[in-house]
């Protein structure tokens, strides 16, 4: 077997060279199922396939995901896959000079920000109708997580997944931090922040997702049925600035404290594996649900996983259990049937995913979930636990939408949050700078 081409290309490097303006047959018998394939799209039998595929992620997926392609080219000896996979900030500069090209990958890892990208990703629902890929063991709902607005199936989640706070529970016990609850508030994530560095000398939190955290997470918070994006996905539903003035606020006294980190040393994470919660310079981290198993294994010792704050114990929580990643099929690709029977494959083979052991998020086709569930050790086990228990959090005003150009917003906020904590702006005049250009974005 051919070696594969395996691209891990750092976010430092690419930095330099900048953004370009970027079925089976109905039985329980999934891996058999998935197994059938011996002709080329074409239709000419032994014909040499070549697909591309990529992703972005941890090494354990990398890992994972590079062992399921070699079974599957096992099974399907006219199939060859090339891989690439990259860090996320490096996958998308990827992605978007493909796009530019007109050359996308022919099967490529998708999240929630898959709009961007709709005229490169070839639709699915063709390929459900006609059986090449089986949804028969999964719901509408969590085939509708991977569907645009009109309905059309844009990918296949390979996992589902939501938001928390991973946390060194040694490192609250020394500072003597009571752990967090279920229904923690901000301000006590903050004083947890304070007191945690003043008293270990440490970061009380790495770096936020402080797009989801402060802004559209935290207007759901704020008032019953709120939400920052319209449910059209064509504008804004919010304008009052002050919750996101708190929460600009809140960030730059951490940051003040030695709480907090400053951008220059939030850009120095360069993944999760070297997380300042993983090395042990902080107490807390944001975390998707899906990276638990690879942020405690990177960690080598305990760390738990509370929800994420919310404004007030008895308040909406703003968050939902999404998709975390999807799988798409380019629209150029030559081969568009042989990729999604690789989906197919992905998604319902048994022994695949017993390799692939859910770090993508819990996956979405009901077998393969309870047998991965089965095998998982206790840290995996915890992401079952984790997304089961937001999911059995009220559903009233947790409809966090982030629809595009979301993308170009959050990067505005990455910025504002900068000039905030550098005191080059104030959190209000941020807050309502963040506004303007949003509103300006539809």
């Amino acid at each position: 077997m051919k070696k594969k081409k395996l691209i891990c290309l750092c976010l430092s490097s690419l930095l330099a060279i900048g953004l370009i303006t970027g079925c089976g047959s109905g039985t329980s018998d999934k891996s058999k199922d998935a197994n059938t394939q011996t002709e080329a799209n074409d239709g000419e039998s032994g014909d040499k396939i070549t697909l591309r595929m990529a992703w972005w992620g941890s090494q354990t997926r990398h890992d994972a995901t590079n062992k399921v392609i070699e079974m599957y080219e096992e099974a399907n000896p006219n199939v060859d896959i090339e891989a690439e996979f990259y860090d996320f900030d490096s996958y998308f500069t990827k992605l978007d000079t493909l796009v530019a090209a007109n050359d996308t990958w022919d099967i490529f890892q998708m999240g929630g920000n898959f709009p961007k990208y709709e005229n490169s990703i070839e639709t699915l629902g063709g390929y459900i109708e006609e059986g090449i890929i089986d949804v028969s063991d999964t719901t509408d709902a969590f085939l509708k997580t991977t569907q645009n607005n009109n309905g059309d199936q844009m990918g296949i989640s390979v996992g589902t997944n939501t938001y928390g706070i991973a946390y060194d529970p040694a490192m609250f016990e020394e500072a003597g931090v009571a752990e967090p609850t279920d229904n923690w508030t901000w301000d006590e994530w903050k004083e947890a922040c304070l007191k945690i560095s003043e008293k270990l000398g440490v970061y009380g939190s790495s770096k936020m997702d402080n797009f989801i955290a402060g802004v559209t997470q935290r207007v759901s918070q704020a008032e019953k049925d709120a939400n920052f994006f319209n449910m059209e996905g064509t504008g804004l539903a919010w304008d009052d600035p002050e919750p996101l003035a708190d929460y600009f606020a809140m960030i730059q006294e951490l940051t003040e404290a030695g709480a907090y980190p400053d951008a220059g040393a939030i850009k120095e994470i360069k993944d999760i594996e070297n997380d300042y919660l993983v090395t042990g310079d902080a107490a807390m981290t944001w975390v998707a649900s899906n990276q638990i198993n690879s942020i405690v294994n990177a960690s080598g010792r305990e760390i738990k996983v509370a929800p994420v704050p919310r404004i007030e114990k008895d308040g909406a929580y703003g968050m939902i259990v999404q998709s975390s990643q999807m799988l798409c099929v380019s629209k150029t690709s030559k081969y568009k049937e042989e990729a999604a029977k690789f989906i197919n494959y992905f998604v319902n083979d048994i022994e695949a995913n017993k390799v692939l052991n859910g770090e993508r998020g819990v996956p979405i086709m009901t077998e393969v979930r309870e047998t991965v569930k089965a095998q998982a050790d206790d840290a995996s086990k915890s992401i079952y636990d984790f997304v089961d228990k937001i999911g059995n959090f009220p559903v009233e005003n947790s409809n966090v939408i982030s629809p595009e150009p979301k993308t170009e917003i959050e990067d505005y906020d990455k910025l504002l949050i900068e000039k905030v904590q550098y005191g080059e702006l104030t959190s209000e005049e941020a807050a309502k700078d963040l506004l303007e250009f949003a509103k300006g974005k539809f």
